[in-house]
This record gives C-alpha cells, sequence and structure tokens, in this order.
C-alpha cells in the first residue's frame, strides 16, 4: 500500500465505481412466481464491480485505491475493513454519515449461475466534485471506471483523462453522451453488456469487439466467459480460449479478470499477453465460491 503520509498517492491502477455488500444465497433453482425456494445459506461479504476489481489487481501485486462512497454504518466499516485487509488504498473511500451502503442480493444456482440484484444507495452515487477531488490527488498509471454511474463523475473523468490509460467498464449510463467513449484506450464488457449496448442480439464476441470499437474507444475487450475472451484494437482482432474448469460461482469472475488486465496494462504489458494473463485468472476465481473477494 501506498505510505499514508503521503500528500499524493501513486498508484497502478485507480478504480473510481461503487462498493456495496453482497447477499449471497446458495440455492437449488430459482423461486417460480408465487413459489418459495429455500436457500441453504445466507452470507454477507463485500462485493461491488470497481471494490472486486481493486481486491483482485491488489492480489495480483498492483498498487491500487478505490474511488467510491458508501455509507458509515457496519457494512460501509466492514467494506473498508475489508479493502484495507487486501492492500487497497482506501483514503477515497469516503463513509458518508446517516447513509446507508447498497446491497447485491445473489442467488447462485447448482450449475454456477448466478442472478443479481443491485439496491443502489443513492446518497452513495460519486459526484463530479468527488472525481475532481480524487483525481486532483492520485498519479496513477491507469484508471478504471464503471461506466454505468450516473453521467456526470464520469464525464468529469473522461474529459479530464487523469491518467496515460483509461479503461471503461460496463454498459454506458443511458444519459452518457457516447461520444465520450473516444477517450476510452480499452472498453471492457461481457459478451451480454455488448450486446445491451449495441441494441443488438448477436452474441459473437468477436464481432461485437469489432463493432463497439466503432464508437470510439481505441481497443475493446469483450469477455465471454467459457469462451475466454475476444478483443479488436488497431492491430488487429483476435480470440483467447478459455481452459476447460468446474465451475461453483461465476460471482465476479469478471471482476478477477478486469483486475488482472488492468494491473497488466498499467505495467506496459501488451495487450494480447494482458487479455491471456486475466483469462486464466478468470478461470481459477470460477472454481470457488465467494471468489470475488478472496481470489484473483
Amino acid at each position: 500500500m501506498t505510505d499514508p503520509k503521503s500528500p499524493r498517492g501513486s498508484f497502478d491502477v485507480a478504480f473510481v465505481g461503487r462498493a456495496n455488500i453482497d447477499l449471497t444465497a446458495q440455492v437449488p433453482h430459482r423461486a417460480t412466481p408465487g413459489r418459495t425456494t429455500f436457500a441453504a445459506s445466507l452470507t454477507a461479504s463485500p462485493g461491488g464491480k470497481s471494490l472486486n476489481q481493486a481486491i483482485a489487481a491488489a492480489r495480483r501485486g498492483g498498487r491500487c485505491c478505490l474511488i467510491a462512497n458508501v455509507g458509515a454504518d457496519s457494512w460501509g466499516h466492514q467494506i473498508a475493513a475489508a479493502l484495507a485487509d487486501a492492500g487497497v488504498d482506501i483514503r477515497h473511500l469516503t463513509l458518508l454519515p446517516e447513509t446507508t451502503t447498497g446491497a447485491a442480493i445473489i442467488e447462485v444456482t447448482p450449475d454456477g449461475e448466478s442472478y443479481i440484484t443491485l439496491a443502489l444507495s443513492p446518497a452513495t452515487e460519486l459526484t463530479a466534485n468527488d472525481i475532481q477531488h480524487a483525481t486532483g490527488a492520485i498519479d496513477a498509471q491507469a484508471f478504471v471506471v464503471q461506466l454505468d454511474l450516473p453521467p456526470e463523475p464520469v464525464t468529469a473523468l473522461l474529459r479530464r483523462r487523469p491518467a496515460p490509460i483509461i479503461i471503461g467498464n460496463l454498459v454506458p449510463h443511458p444519459d452518457l453522451d457516447k461520444a465520450l467513449l473516444r477517450h476510452l484506450d480499452v472498453l471492457v464488457v461481457n459478451q451480454h453488456e455488448a450486446a445491451a449496448t449495441l441494441h443488438t442480439t448477436n452474441n459473437d464476441p468477436l464481432t461485437a469487439a469489432v463493432e463497439l470499437r466503432q464508437l470510439g474507444p481505441r481497443a475493446v475487450v469483450v469477455t465471454a466467459g467459457a469462451h475466454g475472451a475476444a478483443y479488436a484494437d488497431a492491430r488487429g482482432t483476435g480470440r483467447v480460449p478459455a481452459p476447460t474448469v468446474p465451475v461453483i460461482d461465476t460471482t465476479g469472475a469478471g471482476d478477477a479478470f478486469l483486475g488482472s488486465l488492468a494491473v497488466d496494462l498499467a505495467r506496459h504489458i501488451p495487450l494480447t499477453d494482458a487479455i491471456t494473463t486475466a483469462v486464466h485468472i478468470g478461470s481459477m476465481a470460477v472454481q470457488q465460491a465467494g471468489a470475488q473477494v478472496r481470489q484473483a
């Protein structure tokens, strides 16, 4: 971790987005309308896309920080402790008084698939002022931003370009000016997010990568679960296969992928090599429950 006495943090990667508590239930099947499904257990653990990615990056040996807001409640303190224990700098994780931390309700079925409902806490959403304050105090090689955040903080970050490498993740907020995607060095989405962004039913990751690059990002990576990932950049296109592994829980596998990818790109590893390593990391993550926090 960075010296807390340093007035300006120096990092490989800064992650910008949300942190929440994951309420995870292992269920034999999803409930049908009017019926109840009994879960074997319920766990409450730190989660959220950006938190998961930051922890994955730290476990890869990356120097990283998280820019996010949570409530100053028991969940918020649990999140802060988990990040600190994982080696993530938390000086830009703000605990807001009299505010409830958001939660994700996750159902995991026996085939390892996860079904997630995110209960946002509007008061914890980042603002443009949060971004301006944090980016002015951070020296990082790469920033990773959740594009589904409210458009104001995303716009502030993309226009400022506070690092040599800017990575965007998730389907952009519907009110975000799509022209801003030209500020992205890399756009990373899964094949379902790619289809939603392109308003298509075509789930071929390579086709999606090529079409998404036409929106302006310098490079696009589309993950496809057991089928690995596809990419498109100025040098060409390609696919990176994933190894065949037993799947226990897919929750957080994409975040493990992105955390690894961001660290390698920040360290100037070529994109194709970084993707190959990230696919391996993601494949490791699906082989255990709760992988989003413990495995990277």
